[in-house]
């Protein structure tokens, strides 16, 4: 059953989205190329959360044993840091959940190390705007697949893949709710129709080559099926009356 949200409970989702958002904003600009590992990140994160009084939703969350999720290059999501440094011409996916006063928001951005290269910033650029294009279409009396839809037709007019095995989700006082699968792929005037007070993530996972992608033993880490690139962008929005609000940002 999907829990529509009031005005004040949406209020306290976008306290913990800032939180959020400030987290990701001051992760990205600690990468010194080089010097830099997923690990220093991870711990920048658990100091930005604490200090707001809040809990990294990832931390323990059915075992995972970090505060963020840290992918870099064909890593798609879930990426568990590690003490080897960024390097130039990197790119490097943050993704980032924090609770505040018993809420939950959830983000995620792709980031360039350095200087890299066209098609990578291609990549970065794209998946971008698929966010923003299927946040758009987050409006009352719209469905779930008019998000999705849009998500995967944008992505791949330019040739890339759009990852079926992970999605967005509702989110509010938990991690994951109802509706429990926000796709990035779909057909328009499907799924769950959009009410005023829905809260969810949308996320687009986007590969540079194939949709398809590897778990690695650690049963976290997800890698692309072809060792190309991948992007991740991802906002808690909350739909209202007039329109779509995004929830994660400061």
């Amino acid at each position: 059953m999907i829990y529509y949200k009031s005005k004040s409970e949406i209020a306290k989702m976008r306290e913990a989205g800032r939180v959020v958002a400030r987290s990701l904003r001051i992760m990205s600009e600690a990468i010194v190329p080089g010097k830099t590992s997923p690990a220093d990140l991870d711990t920048i994160a658990a100091r930005i959360v604490a200090e707001a009084g809040g809990v990294p939703s990832f931390l323990n969350y059915r075992g995972f044993p970090a505060n963020a999720c840290i992918s870099v290059n064909d890593t798609v999501v879930h990426g568990i840091p590690t003490t080897v440094p960024l390097e130039e011409g990197d790119i490097v996916s943050l993704d980032m959940g924090v609770i505040l006063d018993g809420w939950h928001a959830d983000g995620a951005w792709t980031y360039p190390v350095g200087t890299i290269s066209k098609e990578a910033q291609k990549l970065l650029n794209v998946t971008k705007e698929s966010l923003y294009q299927g946040i758009a279409k987050a409006r009352v009396g719209a469905r779930i697949g008019d998000i999705s839809s849009t998500v995967q037709r944008y992505c791949e007019q330019h040739g890339y893949g759009v990852v079926r095995d992970l999605v967005g989700h509702g989110i509010g006082r938990n991690l994951h709710e109802e509706p429990h699968s926000v796709p990035n792929y779909g057909k328009a005037g499907r799924g769950e129709v959009i009410r005023e007070g829905l809260t969810i993530c949308i996320e687009p996972m986007i590969n540079q080559g194939t949709y398809k992608v590897v778990t690695l033993p650690d049963k976290w880490t997800l890698k692309t099926g072809d060792n190309k690139l991948s992007a991740h962008f991802e906002h808690t929005i909350a739909v209202t009356k007039d329109g779509p609000e995004i929830l994660t940002q400061e």
